[in-house]
């Protein structure tokens, strides 16, 4: 192809490919290749080159459209010269400036989908027989850099010691070292072959100074690695499929047909929504006698979404401080629309009215088979987590609340006056003094012993029963933290947490990202010079090295029966029924 001289920028890519800059091991890939064009800047993974605007004038773009996205036909046909990551000055601020931004606002990821928009036809046999345990297998992944052994073409990011986890080496570090990109792509994409279910998928990235940029899109694992590395996100969200690459979306001649496809259902359970009920902790703090209510929230939760709806691929993860997120990834709960969504959200909901609001539960009779079972889940956590370690009516405001769930007046006369006489009487023993009383004629004559048994039910479920944040779940197009990102108040990996297991997860306990950079680093120390240099040993990925390992090694199980499940649905669907003769 005629090396287009009409503009020196181009000129200076074309000398960039000739020179071979880039990873140091020939010429670089298309997709580093970066024009900041508001900056006047042409960079080759780093290396810098000013346009000179007394010479040439800046490059322009006629169709801002055909330089983002290369899907516009262009009339001067300049789609053969126009670089993957050029962007017109209009459609991006430059990363780093202090910028607020909107959803309409949001820049578009510079990146190349020309390529990567359709799977390639040629591997979709190989695609059914393919291997899904090689699939799996981090020790034959050449497609990431897996170690930070020292590599003469990806040299390893060590930050001080003293760094913190805020600090963008270390987030640097963490994206470049860490990250189980294979996993997660695997997880989105559902098959080892890039097609939609990744590439028209919104991720959303927080950058410093606040800078949020949504409705990035990545063709490959590796090109989002890349994106990853370079921008450092404090954390990135994920969002849906959509028709199109979200990137296009502006590109479109109907903003109608631009709309989400599909999306994991999503619940989010926050502590902060305990806040009435905990009394060891409030707001952003945590500690183990409170993270009991996650407890309970996973275990009602997850079995009535595979009891009640049938639904088997469900993740948990750990936010990072103070909270759990339930990713719902089977392909029927991935296409709910909205309307089913709300309808799934409103069936588990139970707790009405707001903080400091009167009765939060009036659960109708006979009890939903849901909440009958829910109940006996959460009687057990009942007496010992919330009666004994949150002691929440000790305080008598608490225990004036207490009192007004209850049906008759004169029980509650009498509790009244036994509590004032025992003053920091534990909620244990009040809770104990209701039965007594009532069966000692404590209450009046017209009690009935039916509705105070189901009062108590109810107050069971009041201070026991998850409390969701609905709108997160209602919505299609809702994003929520990708898991393994970093809490940028705690420096703590978002990793998964086993619904089996549950009772053993320690919060406190889960590793940070300076930790594990120092875990890395130690493993090397440790390994010696020679060791290091073992091929097998700069093969295996570095989360391998880490307190890291577990989380990841079960998140690749549970994507593994993901994608089995994906794949033989997809045989069954293309073999169809058997003919009957």
């Amino acid at each position: 192809m005629p090396i287009p001289y009409r503009n020196e920028v181009w000129l200076l890519v074309f000398l960039g490919q000739a020179l071979g800059l880039g990873d140091g091991r020939g010429p670089p890939p298309r997709s580093t290749y970066r024009l900041a064009a508001s900056r006047r800047v042409l960079s080759f993974d780093g290396r810098v080159f000013m346009n000179d605007e007394k010479k040439r004038p800046t490059p322009t773009f006629h169709d801002s459209a055909c330089a983002i996205s290369h899907t516009t036909n262009c009339p001067l046909k300049c789609r053969k010269f126009i670089m993957p990551h050029a962007v017109s000055p209009d459609s991006s601020p430059t990363v780093g400036e202090d910028v607020t931004m909107t959803d309409d606002s949001a820049v578009d990821t510079m990146m190349d989908t020309s390529q990567g928009d359709e799977p390639p036809s040629a591997q979709g046999d190989h695609q059914k027989n393919e291997d899904l345990e090689a699939m799996f297998d981090d020790e034959d992944d050449d497609e990431f850099t897996a170690s930070s052994a020292p590599d003469s073409s990806v040299p390893a990011i060590i930050p001080p010691q003293s760094a913190k986890f805020s600090d963008p080496e270390v987030m640097r570090a963490f994206y470049q070292r860490l990250f189980p990109y294979k996993q997660l792509f695997h997880w989105l994409n559902h098959s080892a072959v890039p097609n939609h279910d990744f590439q028209h998928r919104e991720f959303a990235f927080t950058l410093a100074n606040d800078v949020y940029l949504r409705y990035q899109s990545f063709p490959s694992a590796e090109l989002f690695r890349k994106q990853c590395v370079a921008q450092t996100p404090s954390r990135f969200e994920i969002g849906p499929v959509y028709s199109t690459n979200p990137r296009d979306r502006k590109t479109l001649r109907r903003a109608a047909a631009f709309k989400p496809l599909s999306k994991e259902l999503v619940f989010d359970i926050d502590m902060t929504d305990y806040d009435e009920i905990r009394t060891c902790c409030s707001g952003g703090k945590i500690c183990l006698r409170c993270w009991s209510f996650m407890k309970m929230a996973i275990k009602v939760l997850d079995v009535a979404l595979r009891e009640d709806f049938g639904f088997q691929h469900i993740l948990w993860v750990y936010s990072g401080r103070r909270g759990v997120h339930a990713w719902v990834c089977d392909k029927s709960a991935r296409q709910l629309d909205d309307n089913q969504r709300k309808s799934i959200a409103t069936y588990l909901e139970l707790l009405k009215g707001g903080d400091n609001s009167g009765k939060k539960v009036n659960a109708r009779r006979p009890l939903h088979p849901h909440i009958e079972r829910s109940l006996a889940i959460l009687r057990e956590h009942f007496q010992a987590d919330i009666l004994q370690e949150q002691d929440p009516w000790l305080e008598d405001e608490k225990a004036a609340h207490l009192l007004s769930l209850l049906p008759d007046e004169t029980l509650i006369k009498s509790l009244q006056k036994k509590w004032g006489s025992s003053s920091h009487r534990s909620s244990k023993n009040k809770w104990a003094d209701i039965d007594d009383l009532a069966s000692s004629g404590g209450g009046s004559a017209k009690l009935d012993p039916r509705k105070l048994r189901e009062a108590k039910q109810d107050i069971v479920l009041e201070y026991t029963y998850p409390r969701l944040d609905a709108a997160v779940s209602k919505h299609l197009n809702h994003l929520l933290k990708s898991p393994f990102c970093v809490h940028p108040g705690t420096g703590r990996v978002c990793v998964p947490i086993d619904p089996s297991t549950v009772d053993d997860f320690d919060p406190l306990d889960v590793p940070t990202v300076t930790e594990l950079l120092g875990q890395v680093d130690q493993y090397f120390k440790d390994a010696g010079e020679e060791e290091a240099a073992d091929a097998a040993a700069r093969r295996a990925p570095d989360w391998e090295k880490t307190r890291l390992k577990p989380y990841v090694e079960y998140f690749r199980g549970f994507v593994n029966n993901l994608v089995k499940d994906e794949q033989n649905g997809k045989r069954k669907a293309e073999g169809g029924e058997a003919m009957e003769f």
